[in-house]
């Protein structure tokens, strides 16, 4: 009779534990959410205090076919169940950027540890095919050693054009079957078709998406990187170290103005010493004249894109499942990328999620958001932390 009678009790708890454990995800994506999109109010104060404490590592090199490179563990208190790999984009700063900095502590506070490594071609301005070696040999590291992958797989996180070179990556046979899952967040699906958008305004096309007129800082970045097509060889090294004095102080306009007000009036400074037409091109690229710079790159674009960084044209998708997070009003790599990629990898047999957000920009979270929009993210996340 007690036993009969403890039965339905013992459903109820069970049940209880199963919706708990369901939920879990949920919870630890809505709390990533409010941490990375910098709520505020009460419902920040709670994401922060339901985090893990994160202890970030000393530096440590990753041994990979084009040399060691720079990487930074971010481990969250308790057992790790997954490791991710995290690459952002085109950025001079590296792991130091301190978005990505912040967006590695808010992923290991969720309770994943988290492993940061720039690529030496994007922090040089550079997209290339040598990225995705690089991402490749990374994961193949880590995925060798059990205290970061028990099961032997990692996931990955790609932002901006690492993105797009992350699912390269992940396709290639040597680690195909060590992936969890990859992310990519505002990536490319074709480099080409990017590049020749930042230069001209023309994008793929997607139902319900408008082109949007390009940002100047990526035409900047082509300039930069074919520099020694439009102007004599010996004037390519000062045209670039003008490029790159504007590019790092439109970096900075995320860290500190004043600091980025300086180094663009440096960035005009150094163009009277040019001869011409580099002093014309660095003007052009201080004043963010794109109607200028890219009809002039548009006829170099085939040569700068790499068909091989291009993960419609790899030649295998990858076998763990994909995530596409996009801004619906990218700038910088247009949405359409995204929803023309979930299209190919799917006709490919690739298992694809994707969403595109008015609540992010170009791989950041930085709106206000309607609550079904919210819930759209959260749900997005819990669906990759429950990996």
């Amino acid at each position: 009779m007690h036993t009969r009678r403890w039965i339905p009790v013992a459903i109820v708890i069970a049940l209880l534990a199963a919706v708990t454990y369901a939920a879990t995800p949920y919870v630890r994506a809505a709390s990533l959410f409010a941490r990375v999109g910098n709520v505020g109010g009460r419902m920040e104060a709670l994401a922060d205090a339901a985090a893990r404490t994160v202890t970030v590592q000393s530096r440590h090199s990753v041994p990979t076919r084009q040399g060691d490179v720079s990487a930074q563990f971010y481990y969250p208190e308790g057992t790790i169940r997954r490791t991710v790999l995290l690459v952002p984009g085109m950025h001079s700063m590296g792991i130091d950027e301190p978005r990505l900095t912040a967006l590695a502590r808010d992923l290991a506070g969720s309770g994943i540890a988290v492993m940061a490594m720039a690529l030496p071609d994007l922090m040089g301005y550079q997209i290339t095919a040598r990225s995705a070696d690089v991402i490749e040999d990374a994961v193949g590291w880590m995925a060798k050693q059990p205290a970061l992958a028990p099961d032997g797989r990692i996931g990955m996180v790609g932002i901006s054009f690492a993105g797009g070179l992350s699912l390269v990556a992940a396709g290639r046979p040597s680690i195909r079957d060590r992936v969890a899952y990859v992310v990519s967040f505002g990536g490319h699906g074709d480099l080409g078709r990017v590049l020749r958008y930042l230069a001209t305004g023309e994008a793929a096309q997607a139902p319900g998406l408008k082109t949007i007129p390009p940002h100047d800082y990526g035409v900047a970045v082509i300039l930069y990187a074919g520099a020694d097509r439009v102007v004599p060889a010996d004037q390519v090294p000062a045209l670039r170290d003008g490029i790159r004095t504007f590019l790092l102080a439109s970096q900075l306009t995320m860290v500190n103005m004043d600091q980025a007000n300086a180094m663009f009036a440096t960035a005009r400074q150094m163009e009277a010493p040019l001869p011409e037409p580099s002093r014309t091109y660095l003007k052009w690229v201080n004043e963010r004249n794109v109607k200028e710079m890219g009809p002039l790159l548009a006829p170099h674009i085939a040569l700068e894109a790499d068909p091989a960084a291009s993960p419609e044209r790899a030649p295998d998708v990858p076998a763990a499942p994909v995530f596409l997070l996009h801004g619906d009003e990218d700038t910088v790599i247009p949405a359409a990328e995204s929803v023309v990629l979930a299209n190919n990898l799917r006709e490919r047999g690739g298992n694809v999620r994707l969403l595109l957000s008015r609540i992010i920009t170009h791989a950041e979270l930085d709106r206000s958001a309607a609550t079904a929009e919210s819930w759209e993210m959260v749900s997005f996340w819990a669906d990759i932390l429950k990996r």
